[in-house]
């Protein structure tokens, strides 16, 4: 059975780790140990910054993902965004980020969140297809960046 739980900062550890396997997947991109831990924990020591949700099976922790906030004035409420999405390779394709979706969404619908985003590397097709069979669309945005590197 999975479970979906807010993350505390014993699960740290496992979400670092994570966060490097996802950002060599994704963009071959080696993080910095140090930066990414610091953080990590820094979502930990203030919740303003975020909050970390992660699925469990027999008390392995199996998915990992981080929700921040932005403020719409448009819509006078928060948009949740979900990012640092995270699944171990043996536990893809078998529902467990629409678990977790599901269970973010509900939260999001009780609290009065105006929406749910995400961005997506453009290159990540099977995240993308998943993104749309739950119902989320990217007809509206384009997003652009400027990073410090």
């Amino acid at each position: 059975m999975i479970t979906i739980r807010n993350a505390n900062p014993d699960d740290a550890e496992v979400i670092i780790d994570f966060q490097q396997k996802m950002a060599w997947e994704t963009e071959q991109m080696t993080l910095v140990t140090e930066m990414v831990t610091d953080g990590v924990k820094a979502v930990f020591d203030n919740s303003s910054r975020g909050k970390y949700w992660v699925a469990e099976q027999d008390n392995l922790l199996i998915a990992s993902l981080l929700i921040t906030y932005e403020w719409s004035d448009w819509r006078n409420a928060e948009v949740w965004w979900l990012q640092s999405v995270y699944v171990l390779p043996g536990y893809r394709r078998q529902g467990v980020f629409r678990m977790m979706y599901s269970h973010i969404r509900k939260l999001a619908e009780k609290q009065d969140v105006a929406g749910l985003r995400l961005y997506v590397e453009t290159k990540n097709i099977q995240a993308q297809k998943t993104y749309e069979a739950l119902g989320m669309s990217s007809e509206h945005y384009a997003f652009y960046e400027w990073m410090r590197k």
